[in-house]
């Protein structure tokens, strides 16, 4: 059962009423296996990122030991180097579909298990999740490049691919001031750590150049500030610099320029950065505009089509309910979504000027 003290973090007027909430977790929980995966729905595969998304979206919604169960798959199946697979056919752990290690895809276990610690305070689940974070933090960190990013991935022969992705980057920053929290809280001090996330913070609101040109993607606007590596007025200059690049009124958030496609995802994450720098206003908003992609069963087409008044693809996915679930509770003041994604409790690294 939901606990009712966290279900009233996911009511927002003109967003989620209760029993729109209650049907949006529900659909996740049908959404999960029964050892734990999450995959994008029932058929699909699975990737790390968004099974961590999903869980933590049960957190939120006081659904602590579905969310532990996914963690708990997470660790069952890391991979020897700290890493996991970019893909597994319907959650099946001994079904890969795409044997590539994406960074910013192993990193996010920091994240959710930081995230659900604040939730619970379960000290024997941090015990538990520690040697797997540290683990994943280490494999990521062996593609930090000298300028500070993150190279995206490790090929299925161990190839490292050193070209880095803004927002995967990003991303990262989040998971390892996450990391670090967690060994704050183990009291064992990580200073390796803390270098690479000054290093990799001073990249991202620094230098664009060390990053892929991926200026298309909505995602590379916002998740510098999503992340945390851009917060303050650089945060509000650059996401009015390109809102009506983005934005479409009434719909939601481009995915990619110049596509006539809005996607719940991408809009409900720049809620959260929205929220997190204080725009609460224009974050609801956003939120409201999406109501259109909400489907009987509570949860969320993946995108809309606006030219062709079509809803595209034909999927509900886990991790679109589950980011909009998020936005609503970071609203809402829910404690742990907000530590997490507000970042003012999180460590920001050691002083990279050196590595300029």
């Amino acid at each position: 059962m939901t606990s009712p003290g966290r279900t009233e973090r996911l009511v927002l007027p003109g967003v989620l009423t209760a029993d729109q909430a209650a049907r949006t977790v529900a659909g996740i929980l049908a959404t999960q296996r029964p050892d734990g995966a999450i995959p994008w729905f029932r058929g699909h595969h699975l990737d790390p990122w968004d099974h961590t998304e999903a869980a933590m979206a049960l957190d939120a919604a006081g659904e602590h030991e579905r969310a532990e169960a996914a963690y708990d798959w997470l660790l069952r199946h890391q991979n020897p180097d700290g890493s996991w697979y970019a893909a597994y056919a319907d959650g099946d752990a001994a079904a890969p579909t795409d044997r590539g290690r994406e960074t910013n895809f192993c990193a996010y276990l920091a994240v959710g298990v930081w995230h659900h610690f604040l939730s619970t305070g379960d000290e024997a689940f941090l015990d538990r999740m520690w040697p797997a974070v540290h683990s994943s933090i280490g494999f990521v960190l062996e593609l930090q490049q000298p300028g500070g990013e993150i190279g995206w991935k490790r090929e299925d022969d161990g190839t490292p691919v050193n070209e880095a992705l803004l927002t995967g980057s990003s991303s990262i920053y989040q998971a390892l001031r996450c990391a670090l929290a967690l060994a704050d809280q183990r009291e064992e001090p990580q200073p390796d750590w803390e270098l690479a996330a000054g290093r990799l913070g001073h990249a991202i609101s620094s230098h664009p150049e060390r990053f892929l040109d991926k200026g298309r993607y909505s995602m590379d606007w916002y998740y510098p500030v999503l992340g945390g590596a851009v917060r303050g007025q650089p945060a509000r200059d650059r996401i009015d610099a390109d809102w009506e690049r983005f934005v479409v009124p009434g719909l939601g958030v481009r995915c990619v320029l110049p596509n006539p496609w809005v996607t719940g995802g991408e809009s409900a994450e720049l809620a959260l950065a929205l929220w997190a720098m204080g725009e609460s206003e224009r974050a609801v908003q956003i939120l409201k505009w999406i109501q259109h992609l909400r489907a009987e069963d509570g949860m969320y087409w993946t995108g809309y089509v606006f030219d062709d008044d079509a809803i595209w693809p034909r999927e509900r996915t886990s991790w679109t309910a589950g980011s909009l679930l998020l936005a609503v509770a970071a609203l809402g003041g829910d404690e742990a979504t907000t530590t997490v994604f507000g970042g003012e409790r999180l460590p920001t690294g050691l002083d990279p000027d050196c590595c300029r």
